[in-house]
């Protein structure tokens, strides 16, 4: 675990909802949902309450139920998991891991209860763990998270041609949201927001909606942050519900050539205020994280090499999957305390850092893919170095490590590099969808796998199932 990391917290709501009253949430984050249920129910009561503190105080009693579905197992069915390839694990290994922050839980109303992905996240925070399976296999991650031939090329192509975005491919993809049968009354209009692409310079343009089932998608205005495409299709006796988008865009891979001696501090204008500002509930600057990144950046004034150190320092903090963001009240101090995180648990972290040290910083995110079978939600973002504008960083896929005669700049390739396998939906976490959702989203800070509601409320995502497809149209003949 990172050094100076200390131990766990829990985010907001539909687009995004309130926060609600901050000790009925502080209720929930220390695990007593019993005495929460009560307080919400006290406040729904008192005459006057405005519809905003309504919906907040619903989504507190809706957040309990997320995190315990989220949260499903005892100690005993940790165990059980782990020993499935630990076999011979003691409660006392069991007890001594646990005690480490290594099996994520939470005490609820005095009953402990484990994250459903604890026991396959130990093996990741765990060498020791990790070399105690009985059969070792490798823990793999996605393709361009390890330096390859794609990298080589992007830098090789940028530093030829003088340009930031090179290489480009031509992608048609396919989303699609299946509601299961049932799931609502039969003739209900269900509604669904399937993420789709916004146009970029430099990263993605070009972008055609091909078709869409059912027929007349309305794709959200190029300026919305976290743009979809809407759908409504009515509820079949029986069937699921199907929702599918095709559409083709251009990607480009990004390598900005940056000179630390020539970055010098930004001048903070209107435009990029928000981008050294907190905004709550998932970028506070806390006394905690004030603490880590004084330890981290120490005496450093050049903005760029306070961005490497920041960089290192989140990219030491183990991946692990995450809880679902909708139960988290603040995510940035959630990843400090709990010593690892997904993609946008670290991106969220790194960004609250470079802000607090007045380096512009923003948030991105979409899918990715590869060549082969090989695709998955993912986070990342962007900073603005002076005087070379934003640029693209992925703390997720961190430092690559070049070999004997690679260029050593591609190290800090994700430090104002970006690889072209990736299709950006979003240019901003928590922000209003067009046309606006009535009821809490499922996810609310990202927008990756889609959204559905009916007359009577927001479906969860036991209640669907998501599914990307691409295929390559053509590449440029370098691209390898």
């Amino acid at each position: 675990m990172l050094a100076g990391l200390l131990c766990c917290a829990l985010p907001a709501l539909a687009s995004p909802p309130p926060a609600g009253p901050p000790a009925i949430a502080a209720q929930i984050d220390h695990g007593h949902f019993e005495a929460a249920r009560k307080a919400i129910d006290q406040a729904l009561a008192k005459p006057g309450l405005s519809a905003q503190a309504r919906e907040a105080l619903e989504f507190q009693r809706e957040r309990m139920r997320r995190i315990l579905l989220d949260f499903t197992l005892t100690a005993d069915d940790a165990k059980a998991r782990i020993r499935k390839q630990i076999p011979d694990l003691g409660d006392a290994e069991f007890a001594r891991w646990d005690k480490a922050g290594l099996l994520e839980h939470m005490v609820i109303d005095g009953r402990t209860l484990y994250f459903t992905r604890a026991p396959s996240n130990l093996y990741r925070l765990s060498t020791q763990a990790r070399h105690r399976r009985a059969l070792q296999t490798p823990i793999t991650d996605g393709p361009n998270e390890t330096l390859n031939d794609h990298h080589r090329a992007v830098l090789r192509q940028a530093l030829a041609s003088g340009k930031t975005a090179v290489l480009p491919m031509r992608v048609r993809v396919t989303q699609s949201v299946t509601v299961k049968a049932d799931a609502v009354p039969v003739g209900e209009t269900l509604r669904a927001w399937i993420p789709y692409p916004r146009a970029i310079p430099g990263q993605q343009d070009d972008i055609r909606l091909v078709a869409s089932t059912p027929a007349g998608a309305r794709v959200a205005p190029a300026d919305t942050l976290q743009r979809t495409a809407y759908l409504e299709a009515p509820a079949k006796a029986g069937q699921p519900t199907v929702f599918k988008l095709t559409y083709e865009l251009t990607l480009r891979a990004q390598y900005h050539s940056i000179d630390p001696a020539k970055v010098v501090p930004a001048t903070i204008t209107p435009e990029l205020g928000p981008f050294v500002s907190e905004r709550s509930p998932h970028i506070v600057f806390t006394d905690d994280l004030r603490a880590f990144s004084r330890k981290v950046v120490g005496d450093e004034k050049n903005p760029y090499r306070i961005a490497q150190k920041l960089f290192a320092a989140v990219d030491r903090i183990p991946w692990a999957g995450a809880r679902e963001y909708s139960t988290i009240s603040n995510i940035s101090d959630y990843t400090l305390h709990a010593g690892h995180g997904d993609c946008g648990e670290q991106t969220l972290l790194l960004l609250t850092l470079l802000r607090m040290n007045g380096i512009p910083a923003r948030w991105q995110s979409g899918w990715m893919f590869s060549e082969g079978t090989y695709d998955n939600i993912h986070d990342w973002g962007q900073l603005y170095l002076a005087p070379y504008g934003w640029v693209p960083v992925d703390v997720t896929f961190g430092q690559l490590h070049p070999g004997p005669g690679d260029d050593p700049r591609l190290q800090w390739f994700y430090l104002g590099g970006l690889d072209a396998y990736r299709i950006a939906f979003n240019d901003d976490y928590s922000r209003p969808f067009v046309p606006a959702k009535q009821f809490p989203r499922s996810e609310t800070v990202d927008s990756q796998r889609g959204e559905v509601e009916w007359r009577g409320g927001n479906l969860y995502f036991d209640q669907w199932d998501y599914h990307f497809d691409w295929q390559f149209l053509h590449r440029a003949r370098n691209n390898k």
